[in-house]
């Protein structure tokens, strides 16, 4: 009986760190455009988290990737990354009104583990 009593707590321990490990970064819940979405000017951009966001080693960067009746290398388009009103968003505005074409924001999430997770978004402007 005692046995089986210690082997049951070892394995719910084991499953509780697996849990916690398995949910300790930051994941990329959605965004504002959505990815692969094509639509209108965005005054600002929104990545949704899941898990609060330590925001002075969080960040993104946002780069035009194809311009329509043009082929030339990404380029950076000035923006400026925030925190939202919710500690799992992160709003990046761009300076000035973007123009028609493909953009790519490359990500940068930690949470309270400290462990950067990084990722993209792509959407385009008409």
């Amino acid at each position: 009986m005692l046995l089986n009593r210690t082997r049951f707590v070892t394995l719910f321990a084991a499953g509780m760190l697996v849990s916690a490990l398995a949910q300790a970064h930051p994941k990329l819940v959605s965004s504002t455009p959505a990815e692969g979405s094509e639509g209108a000017v965005p005054g600002k951009i929104e990545l949704h988290f899941s898990e609060n966001l330590v925001t002075q080693f969080s960040g993104a960067k946002l780069v035009m990737t194809a311009m329509p009746g043009m082929e030339h290398s990404p380029m950076a388009v000035k923006a400026a990354v925030s925190g939202g009103g919710d500690p799992k968003t992160m709003i990046i505005t761009p300076a000035s009104p973007l123009t028609a074409g493909t953009y790519k924001i490359d990500w940068r999430a930690v949470s309270s583990d400290t462990h950067p997770i990084t990722g993209s978004v792509t959407f385009k402007v008409k």
